[in-house]
């Protein structure tokens, strides 16, 4: 944990703390616009921005900076409440090897778990956010109601939709990100079809975790890309972790190289190469869903044939030492509830994302993402799909997946 970096006290009623990790941002003002409309909650709020630059950071990248935290700051002054308080933190000469956004995450999720624990509010709600992110007006007030119900619950991924139309952005890149969102809700609705328990998305601007929840589990990594991943994966495989679709997180578009992999990378890419978007093939996950579908007869059989199961998810399971690994979860519980609990525990989100590239590398090529979205809504939702444009399968999947959510 971080040092405490905020100097005045937390508010007595603080119970929702939002951290947005913020490098070379020019639309900071819009997000932090968009979080002073919102409607308040029953608890106090307080919105941390972490302006972060390593010590290699360029001399162009700490003008802006220091750009940036006078217009902040400014801002600030002229925003600021009783009850929705704005931090400004600057973060200078952080390592090289770790500076970046898990890391600047994780410098303003410590400070949030700190402030709302010194208030006595361990099941406080700390938010991911980006600063070129809006949301709904309800968006605080959606997040405590959430938490309310679902008391067991220790996170949540929120609803979220990028922008699909307007004048904010060219057409190539509507078109881009329809694909790359496309591709994201086929992955995790393609996992659902296999039955595995693990299939949430894991979206850093739109994410929620209890402060108590997420001091127990360490906290935020650092890692350059993916940090949301690798965190919301800690409470999915524990079953802590449930959807929130009564309010809506809306993400940029826009194009970014300050990461390997995401959004603003895959949308440069996209634009640069002017091909469409290529994803998984769905046999990869048919195949999964038949070894699914297996697994109470792999528990009752002592030398079960992986040969029996369609060639790419046998040769995957026989290179993972899947005998092994069978062997040890059998000899470690007593009922089958507890084996198929263990078997997710070891087939978790990160095996299965090993599955998809070993299945995709040896069996099976990328298709185009627009076969993707119709297989889904042919195969998951049962709808009939007739020559539709790839943001009318986008829409209808989001319609589908809201109507569909039992929990949020």
């Amino acid at each position: 944990m971080f040092p405490d970096l905020i100097r005045s006290e937390a508010h007595p009623e603080l119970g929702i703390i939002v951290v947005i990790p913020c490098y070379d941002e020019p639309d900071i003002l819009k997000s932090l616009k968009s979080l002073h409309k919102t409607a308040l909650p029953g608890c106090a709020v307080e919105v941390i921005i972490v302006i972060n630059e390593s010590a290699a950071v360029k001399e162009e990248v700490k003008f802006r900076h220091r750009e940036s935290l006078l217009l902040i700051k400014e801002w600030i002054k002229a925003h600021d409440q009783e009850r929705k308080r704005f931090h400004l933190l600057y973060q200078t000469d952080l390592p090289k090897k770790k500076a970046g956004v898990g890391l600047a995450r994780k410098i303003g999720m410590d400070e949030a778990a700190a402030r709302l624990i010194s208030v006595g509010q361990n099941e406080g709600i700390i938010l991911g956010f980006d600063a070129d992110t809006i949301c709904e007006e309800n968006y605080f007030q959606a997040i405590e109601k959430h938490f309310q119900n679902f008391p067991q619950i220790q996170a949540a991924s929120i609803w979220y939709e990028h922008p699909l139309e307007g004048e904010a952005y060219d057409q190539a890149t509507y078109r881009a990100i329809i694909q790359y969102e496309l591709h994201l809700r086929y992955f995790t609705l393609a996992k659902r079809f296999t039955s595995h328990p693990h299939a949430y998305e894991t979206i850093g601007s739109a994410m929620a975790v209890r402060a108590d929840a997420y001091q127990a589990q360490g906290g935020m990594n650092t890692r350059k890309a993916g940090e949301d991943f690798y965190f919301l994966n800690k409470f999915i495989i524990l079953g802590k972790l449930n959807e929130l679709n009564t309010t809506t997180v809306v993400p940029s578009p826009r194009v970014s190289d300050r990461v390997p992999f995401g959004t603003g990378r895959m949308v440069g890419e996209l634009l640069d190469s002017g091909n469409g978007l290529m994803t998984y093939a769905f046999q990869s996950f048919e195949d999964l869903k038949t070894l699914i579908s297996r697994i109470p007869e792999i528990y009752k059989t002592q030398n079960f044939d992986w040969k029996s199961l369609p060639p790419a998810i046998g040769h995957f399971l026989e290179s993972a030492n899947v005998s092994f690994k069978i062997k040890e979860i059998r000899d470690n519980t007593t009922s089958y509830k507890m084996f198929e609990k263990r078997f997710f525990r070891w087939f978790d989100p990160f095996l299965l994302m090993k599955y998809v590239h070993f299945a995709r590398d040896h069996f099976y090529e990328n298709i185009p993402v627009r076969e993707a979205g119709k297989w889904i809504l042919e195969k998951y939702f049962k709808k009939e799909v007739i020559d539709n444009t790839e943001k009318q399968m986008l829409l209808e999947i989001r319609e589908c997946w809201k109507k569909g959510s039992s929990n949020s």
